[in-house]
């Protein structure tokens, strides 16, 4: 009898913001996918960190791991342990990243599907969709997603919040609006069964989700079809995962997380992301005390690269001699570049040098705060270079703590957080940093 195993391609590591006690995997050899397709927990991330890629690189990486979880799973098969895998792109929740290019070649390579369902609600992070229309709450108020400064984003940008139309501008009209199958509220909360076996074809659907419980009613119903023999693929946010897994409590509560801090110690935030939210964020964190703020000139990273990084690792051993928090942030303004390309290329820049500060900080650390997707990808990857780690839970709606392994060469059970850009209210960071602060 097979086992039903949920396999996440994670676009960035924020994903598992609503789930505990599984493994994230920052490495897709075959042996490694193996290890996470045979642990206990019900579903396990692969972390793609594609969202920071070219479109062609993300189709690139996304078909080697689908190419190596064949053959793992095939592999476990001809072992006698047979999994029946459930299939997730996870993205963003305000509809950036790359699709149709991931789910494309997910189906390419794993397929076929009946169905491709599109479901970006992320109820913790303020994301809600009603009547096919994807948004934000802002100050207490839905906003169209479009309308919003996601939509602007210079990489993924789009003209609509009716996800209908978003499709059929991702996929220059491959996908017609009027083809989308919709699944609006009184669907969700409704009997689907019927319409759901019908399905065929890789037919892309989309889903509302107003609360938790819309999308555990319709999983339920999902997890029937697909006991029936129906084959499904997702593109979703985080909320989804929840309804999905239907894990128990996590074991340490959000507000008792300091139990995982090494020695009392202090630690050190680290800030990548850019968008407004995380910006104001950190102004409230630079108010705290414990906490000395570092600006990292990323104009000057290219032709002073030595010099800064002694300088922020040096400021960074003095704060952490004296027990205060260093907050090393790069500077808040956002450049302006000629094309895509060479935003991506900055970006490494940037993100490397933030893995150089990651790799020195002071080997007695407390903790770690991590703000920003693709920075928190990098950090785990590359400053810490983990194989897999697991999540212990949720300090924060919307923000995951994984643990270095305890033969960690430098950081031996370091808690880190992974801190989403766009998730929380302008005192989220400091939230965390105070439960985890001695």
């Amino acid at each position: 009898m097979s086992k039903t195993k949920i396999i996440v391609l994670d676009d960035d590591p924020t994903g598992s913001q609503t789930v505990h006690s599984c493994l994230l995997l920052t490495r897709w050899d075959v042996d490694t996918l193996k290890q996470g397709l045979t642990d206990a927990a019900p579903l396990f991330f692969v972390l793609t960190n594609t969202r920071g890629m070219s479109a062609a690189d993300a189709a690139d990486l996304t078909r080697e791991v689908c190419v190596n979880l064949r053959s793992a799973l095939s592999q476990l098969a001809a072992a006698g342990e047979q999994i029946n895998p459930l299939l997730v792109s996870r993205s963003d929740s305000t509809l950036r990243g790359h699709y149709p290019v991931e789910t494309d070649i997910i189906a390419e390579e794993l397929g076929p599907f009946d169905a491709h369902f599109m479901v970006p609600a992320f109820f913790e992070g303020g994301r809600i969709t009603i009547n096919s229309i994807h948004y934000l709450i802002v100050d207490g108020k839905p906003v169209p997603v479009h309308e919003t400064e996601f939509a602007r984003d210079s990489v993924f940008g789009y003209s609509h919040s009716y996800l209908p139309d978003y499709v059929e501008e991702k996929t220059a009209g491959r996908i017609n609006a009027a083809q989308v199958e919709r699944f609006v509220l009184k669907d969700v909360r409704g009997d689907s069964m019927s319409r759901l076996l019908a399905l065929s074809g890789n037919q892309c659907c989309v889903v509302d989700g107003e609360n938790q419980s819309d999308l555990n009613h319709f999983c339920t119903q999902l997890m029937q079809a697909a006991g029936e023999g129906k084959r499904f693929l997702f593109r979703s946010a985080a909320s989804l995962l929840t309804a999905l897994a239907q894990l128990p409590p996590q074991p340490i509560a959000a507000d008792k997380m300091r139990e995982y801090v090494r020695d009392n110690r202090s630690g050190a935030v680290i800030v990548g992301s850019h968008v407004s939210k995380t910006t104001s964020q950190l102004n409230h964190l630079l108010q705290q005390q414990g906490i000395k703020g570092i600006e990292i000139n990323v104009e000057k990273i290219a032709a002073q690269r030595d010099q800064l990084l002694a300088d922020v690792l040096s400021e960074a051993e003095a704060c952490h001699a004296q027990n205060i928090t260093p907050a090393i942030y790069t500077s808040r303004t956002e450049l302006k570049f000629a094309d895509q390309q060479t935003r991506l290329a900055f970006g490494e820049q940037v993100s490397a040098f933030l893995m150089d500060v990651v790799r020195n900080l002071p080997a007695t650390t407390g903790f770690l705060i991590s703000k920003g997707g693709i920075t928190s990808n990098d950090v785990l990857s590359d400053g810490l270079a983990l194989r897999t780690s697991r999540v212990v839970g949720q300090i924060l709606a919307g923000c995951s703590v994984v643990r270095c392994p305890h033969d960690h060469p430098r950081y031996p059970d370091l808690p880190v957080v992974i801190f989403p850009g766009n998730v929380g209210d302008e005192s989220a960071i400091t939230t965390v940093y105070k439960r985890l602060a001695a």
